[in-house]
């Protein structure tokens, strides 16, 4: 196992790159924690897969370096770098049974014939697989072929990090949730570091200790599931993360409350006030829907469009001075007639030039 450093690491795949846009992955510096479980999350193109190739040394970079622990392997090879690397679509040997395939990494590598035995017989318990154990891969379905590559993967305990490339692309949905606890467990009990490429919110919140949020070749948040959910560093990441995602508004900052329109909410934090116009976030979870005669001057009157009943939840999709907003109620909650929004102004966020605004806290709030 080892920490993983990226000192100002870029790349492209130009031969000479000039501006910012030449770029598929913008300037990182991040260190990777020794046994961390990390997730790199984002849409299709936004750089996700290149900084994991760069990681595993199937790419070298345009500019900057990879160290393991204090040591620069930045022009080593994956092998040289001791890494096990789980890529989208299964890579196995077809012409050997599941149990051969799962031994060879560790066959390859000197491991006594016992300990090859113990760990094969682990694996293929946990993966479900122990009645194909001496079934030729070439056989199998695709998720079960999946399965052994990760096996392949996660046999091994003497590797400094290991790398998964959207590995569950090709798995039914039940299984998916199995394995994702699966390596759950499994990074618990040896404490890899683990890093896992995925555009899935679900997998990338429910796997990882740290989330790194990637957008347009640039990593704009590394949080914990709750800090990208309570507050996201950019405006892209409150839309990403969250089903609905974070309503973003245009509005108006003086002092302590911001103007929707021609509706004034009082904030619980103070902004500068030299701020003007900024985008107003707050997740649909922290807006009520209330009758307009129940509340005072800072309810926001709301039309509704659709109604969508989910099950536990229901989705009310409208707009607030002709801009979408999306708000979550719980199951069973009547919708009035005249309905209008009341923000929790708690957990308001606001942004400038798509960037969260800091702002200080007003006394005794």
């Amino acid at each position: 196992m080892a920490s993983i450093t990226l000192q100002k690491l870029a790349h492209s795949y130009l031969a000479k790159p000039q501006i910012d846009a030449d770029f598929a992955l913008k300037k990182v510096d991040y260190l990777w924690e020794d046994g961390g479980a990390y997730a790199l999350l984002g849409p299709s193109g936004c750089g996700k897969t290149t900084l994991l190739n760069l990681i595993s040394g199937l790419l070298t970079p345009s500019q900057g370096r990879v160290l393991f622990d204090s040591e620069d392997v930045t022009s080593r090879s994956p092998e040289d770098r001791n890494i096990a690397q789980v890529f989208q679509f299964p890579v196995i040997y077809d012409t050997m049974t599941v149990a051969q395939n799962l031994a060879f990494p560790l066959v390859n590598r000197g491991v006594e014939q016992n300990e090859v035995e113990r760990r094969v017989k682990d694996m293929l318990t946990t993966l479900d697989l122990g009645d194909k154990a001496n079934r030729r891969a070439r056989g199998l379905t695709a998720d079960e072929k999946q399965k052994i590559s990760l096996g392949r993967g996660l046999v091994r305990y003497d590797v400094n990090a290991i790398l998964f490339d959207e590995p569950l692309t090709v798995i039914d949905p039940h299984m998916k949730w199995q394995l994702r606890t699966k390596l759950k467990e499994l990074h618990q009990q040896f404490e890899h570091t683990m890093i896992y490429v995925t555009h899935d919110q679900t997998e990338a919140l429910t796997f990882a200790d740290k989330v790194v949020v990637m957008y347009e070749g640039e990593v704009v948040q590394i949080g914990t599931p709750e800090e990208l959910f309570d507050e996201p560093a950019h405006t892209f990441v409150g839309y990403f993360i969250g089903s609905p995602g974070m309503n973003i508004l245009p509005g108006e900052l003086s002092g302590n409350a911001v103007h929707l329109g021609a509706h004034r909410i009082v904030l619980n934090q103070q902004y500068d006030q030299s701020a003007g116009q900024v985008e107003v976030g707050i997740r649909p979870e922290f807006i009520r829907i209330e009758r307009r005669s129940d509340v005072g001057f800072a309810a926001i009157p709301l039309s509704i469009t659709t109604v969508e009943d989910i099950g536990r939840e229901i989705i009310v999709r409208g707009t607030i001075e002709g801009h979408s907003v999306n708000v979550v109620l719980a199951e069973g909650v009547e919708i009035p007639e005249s309905p209008v929004a009341v923000f929790d102004n708690t957990r308001i966020n606001l942004y400038k030039n798509s960037h969260l605004i800091k702002g200080t806290k007003q006394h005794g709030t």
